[in-house]
């Protein structure tokens, strides 16, 4: 059974600037593109606290797992040098 080919659809967006200097395409300038303007995030003070409380969960869970790495790294250097 064939796949159906997707139409591609260019919405203008652009992932990677590719006008270089010093190639046949360059152009001296450019219009950037117009950024969409975002609604801010309405929190209320509750979610705010918990939104710092996972981040700081998770800098914690990392620093403790780089940590014990540490440990267990200066231990083996220890006990078996």
């Amino acid at each position: 059974m064939a796949k159906k080919k997707e139409i591609f659809e260019d919405d203008g967006r652009t992932i990677a600037d590719m006008n270089v200097d010093g190639m046949p395409w360059y152009v001296q300038k450019r219009e950037k593109p117009q950024q969409q303007e975002s609604d801010p995030l309405n929190l209320t003070a509750k979610e705010k606290w918990a939104m710092m409380g996972g981040v700081m969960k998770a800098t914690m869970l990392v620093t403790l797992v780089f940590g014990l790495g540490f440990f267990l790294f200066i231990l083996f250097l220890v006990l078996v040098l």
